[in-house]
């Protein structure tokens, strides 16, 4: 395992994050693919095992339950210093006011909740999932500042928004004192490559890291173009952000080839695309077999040549902002 600076913290986490939303109770929250606790602590086990430190989940994650199977499977697996734990606030966790979003009252009441599920005294990281337009953005990140100052998140991160969201968000935490924030965690991979635009320069010169979520597509990058999986059947939010072909088979076809040619999975070579960007800090990887951890740490010496890349580049086309 490689490990690396989250921005331009003093913060290390290992070059892949476990994205933890495919471990949860099936039954509980809007993901009936997920991985119940019997099947996802192996796979939580095996990332330990290889060297990652970095664990990403979200308080709506199947209804609270990753958080509860992840903290209690790092409880048992991993030395709670040495691991980072990652979780998110703005999803709707009850069906009633207040009950999602990122007021003052809702970030209080879901930070407790969180530590409460995954049995930990703080978190590593915590993000806003979403830009909430119904909350004055000045409520949420002085609130957002307090529970750093409390001590139950050590760091700050954001995710998918616009870039001058982003930049107000951070204009105004620098202007009054604020945490700030030290992430981005966006949709960025070889189908969808539109936050090269304006976000990724803005984090350059934030010096902001990003940690993009979906590097592989929804599997899209990994598997023929006519393929699907039962999650594919069934994720009803993935089917909204790669429904168009814009270039997209080719580009499938071309990551087929080059793993072809270079003997490694296409996964590997999909990630490999995505962590050689100077903004990114570590993909966030989801797993739901043994072999997608294995081929998410083989990707980190995956080296592309510059006629590899200008192949995967020469077919996009731009896209349709997708994932807000």
């Amino acid at each position: 395992m490689k490990y690396t600076k989250l921005g331009n913290t003093g913060l290390d986490i290992s070059a892949i994050a476990l994205g933890c939303m495919t471990y949860g109770d099936p039954n509980r929250g809007n993901h009936a693919w997920t991985l119940p606790e019997e099947q996802s602590r192996p796979l939580i086990r095996q990332a330990v095992d290889a060297g990652i430190t970095f664990f990403d989940t979200a308080n709506v994650y199947s209804d609270g339950s990753s958080e509860e199977i992840v903290g209690r499977a790092l409880a048992d697996f991993a030395d709670r210093d040495e691991i980072v734990i990652a979780t998110k606030v703005h999803g709707v966790m009850r069906r009633s006011p207040n009950g999602g979003g990122l007021s003052r009252k809702a970030i209080f009441t879901e930070i407790d909740a969180s530590l409460r599920r995954l049995g930990t005294d703080y978190v590593d990281l915590y993000q806003i999932h979403r830009w909430d337009a119904a909350t004055p953005i000045e409520e949420t990140l002085e609130a957002l500042h307090d529970v750093v100052k409390a001590g139950k998140a050590r760091y700050l991160g954001a995710s998918s928004m616009w870039a001058w969201q982003f930049s107000k968000a951070l204009h105004l935490q620098q202007t009054n004192g604020w945490s700030r924030f030290v992430s981005m965690q966006d949709h960025f991979n070889l189908l969808n490559r539109e936050e090269e635009r304006e976000m990724y320069p803005l984090c350059a010169d934030e010096k902001i890291g990003a940690i993009p979520w979906s590097p592989l597509a929804r599997g899209k990058l990994t598997r023929d173009w006519h393929d699907t999986t039962a999650r594919s059947q069934t994720d009803e939010f993935g089917k909204t952000l790669y429904s168009a072909d814009l270039g997209d088979r080719e580009i499938v076809e071309t990551v087929a080839a080059i793993a072809a040619e270079r003997g490694v999975s296409r996964a590997q070579v999909a990630l490999a695309w995505v962590s050689r960007h100077p903004v990114v800090s570590a993909p966030i990887v989801g797993a739901s077999k043994p072999e997608h951890l294995d081929d998410a740490v083989a990707s980190l010496e995956l080296s592309l040549t510059d006629d590899e890349l200008a192949r995967l580049d020469a077919p996009y086309r731009a896209h349709p902002v997708a994932g807000f």
